[in-house]
């Protein structure tokens, strides 16, 4: 990077930060307003749900994602606007009526200690690994890109924001997500437009996403049913559906986003606003995705997205292997980009025999680059194998390495400053939602029940460095992870988020049943859920559906049955 690049992004993370350190001077300082604030209006909550869910990892992965397998992931989304209408129904105005500050005070009332105490558990252990995973992912590939430390790279994310969480509590963080969404926003944008003006004269805006189509890119619904396909509209609109009620009904760092505001109304609003911009955000950013792989058909890309493991495969006995396929994939590349160019000439013509023959040259060489290319790949697995590694993927480096190498100074660096952003607005409101589940529902609870409110607010500040610092540190130990990384934390969340979901839904709607059966039923859902993930090919989404459907129905036998509980 250059001079240029690093005062746009030390400037932009500094602002951010004293801004919203400035903006919660004024607050009282108590607990409540520590891990709650009560007076956020409809647009704050929206834009502070957007950037919660939005981590730097959603920049980072989700363009690859596009590039590599199509359009198809938005589908994964498809569920969310009914959920957030059905939620904004139903557990909008039953938490803030209860001026409950996190979502699991509620089923103790409802259910008993022991079954709070599950789902506390069970969010905590999901969320402190998902804190881990926003400041590692991104440090990860930073520090492999930019040859930067990853000990300091992880340390820096994590520490910066943990100051103004620390100082600031859930305003600051709040407050700091609006700029950080408009950075975010902007530096999308501009990466859009400049991409779409480095593409060949001949090929517009309109052009390209016709050659995206023509590409088999623009894949953005898929109505064939297959329980080990991630992404159909059936996985989407169902396990969608589940997830996003899971995510933003029960977990504390999407309703503690919500439980902020002035009132219900405000409330409702900020929730349906996030529900009914996510899709349009995803849809684009997966887009730009697409148009980075139209950019490559006239633009040599490496073999190889992610340099640091071609550069050891360079070291083994291997190499003289590795660069002859190298050098074939060069060679099949220019005549895949003369086929792309006459392809797009073709789309001009309107002729579709024509189109079609293009078209079907150009699968032709491409499939020719893809296989030498899985030739690469495999022999950098297998020197990985060797080495006792995991698999490699470059899904993750496939934008990053088209920022750092085509766009221009002062750019970079607000790219760059989009994934810092991203990674902090995700972190904060991890950290801010770790601590006050743990103070409300572990310490208030049942360490230290009657401290006074100064007391619960040093708690509370200690609580987040502490939630910090392991999030820190896991991030310093993780192990390398392969494949895509936006898959890796939706797959970590449905590991848990369906056995919560069904537990807060037997709350809500099925009276009849008591505590220790939707505890019976939530251990054995949560061990069912671990063991499909172990053991069969089903798709993460149906998880969120199993774990659901499992504590329902099996709840409601045991109580049926008079099992553990007396039917009333």
């Amino acid at each position: 990077m250059q001079l240029l690049d690093w005062i746009v992004l030390i400037g932009t993370i500094v602002f951010i930060t004293v801004y919203g350190i400035w903006k919660s001077r004024k607050e009282k300082h108590d607990v409540e307003s520590y891990l709650v604030s009560k007076k956020m209006n409809w647009w704050t909550i929206g834009l502070s749900i957007a950037a919660t869910q939005a981590s730097a990892i959603t920049f980072l992965s989700t363009p690859g994602q596009g590039f590599s397998d199509g359009m198809r992931f938005v589908q994964f989304y498809f569920g969310l606007p009914l959920a957030v209408i059905v939620l904004s129904v139903t557990f909008v105005p039953i938490f803030q009526k209860l001026k409950v500050y996190t979502a699991y005070e509620f089923l103790e009332g409802r259910f008993d200690l022991k079954t709070r105490s599950l789902c506390t558990f069970l969010f905590l252990i999901q969320r402190g690994l998902a804190a881990g995973l926003t400041i590692y992912a991104p440090s990860l590939i930073l520090s492999i890109v930019f040859g930067w430390d990853i000990f300091w790279t992880n340390f820096s994310m994590g520490m910066i924001v943990l100051l103004y969480t620390f100082l600031g509590g859930t305003t600051a963080v709040s407050e700091t997500q609006k700029q950080q969404m408009f950075v975010i926003f902007l530096g999308m944008v501009v990466a859009g437009v400049m991409l779409v003006q480095m593409l060949p004269d001949a090929v517009s805006f309109g052009k390209a996403v016709s050659l995206a189509g023509k590409m088999n890119k623009l894949n953005v619904i898929d109505f064939s049913f297959d329980w080990n396909n991630r992404y159909n509209i059936w996985s989407g609109l169902i396990g969608g559906f589940f997830v996003s009620m899971a995510y933003f009904g029960t977990d504390q760092s999407q309703v503690q986003r919500y439980l902020g505001g002035k009132n219900i109304g405000e409330s409702r609003l900020g929730l349906i606003f996030n529900g009914f911009i996510k899709i349009p955000m995803q849809f684009l950013i997966l887009l730009l995705g697409t148009l980075v792989f139209v950019f490559y058909q006239f633009n040599a890309p490496p073999i190889f997205f992610n340099q640091v493991e071609v550069s050891k495969i360079y070291q083994t006995a291997d190499s003289t292997k590795f660069r002859q396929l190298e050098n074939d994939y060069q060679s099949v590349f220019s005549q895949k980009t003369m086929t792309a160019g006459e392809l797009a000439t073709a789309l001009d013509t309107e002729n579709e025999t024509l189109i079609t023959q293009k078209q079907e040259a150009f699968q032709k060489a491409d499939q020719q680059a893809q296989t030498i290319r899985k030739e690469a790949i495999d022999l950098i697995h297998q020197n990985n194998e060797r080495e006792g590694k995991q698999k490699a993927s470059d899904t993750n480096y496939i934008f990053l390495t088209f920022v750092i190498n085509y766009l221009p100074e002062g750019v970079i660096g607000l790219l760059i400053a989009v994934i810092f952003c991203a990674s902090m607005s995700s972190t904060a409101s991890e950290l801010n939602a770790l601590a006050s589940t743990f103070i409300i529902d572990v310490y208030q609870r049942t360490i230290k029940k009657d401290g006074t409110g100064k007391h619960y607010l040093n708690a509370s500040k200690i609580a987040t460095v502490a939630w910090g610092l392991y999030a820190i540190l896991f991030a310093e130990f993780a192990n390398a992870l392969s494949g895509n990384l936006i898959e890796a934390v939706n797959i970590l969340g449905s590991l848990f988020y369906g056995t919560i979901l069904g537990i807060f839904l037997v709350a809500f709607y099925l009276k009849f049943v008591k505590g220790n059966a939707v505890f019976i039923a939530a251990i054995l859902a949560e061990l069912v859920v671990i063991w499909c993930w172990q053991n069969t090919g089903i798709s993460f989404l149906w998880y969120n559906l199993i774990g659901c459907g499992l504590v329902v129905g099996i709840s409601s036998i045991l109580s049926l049955k008079n099992i553990g509980v007396k039917v009333q």
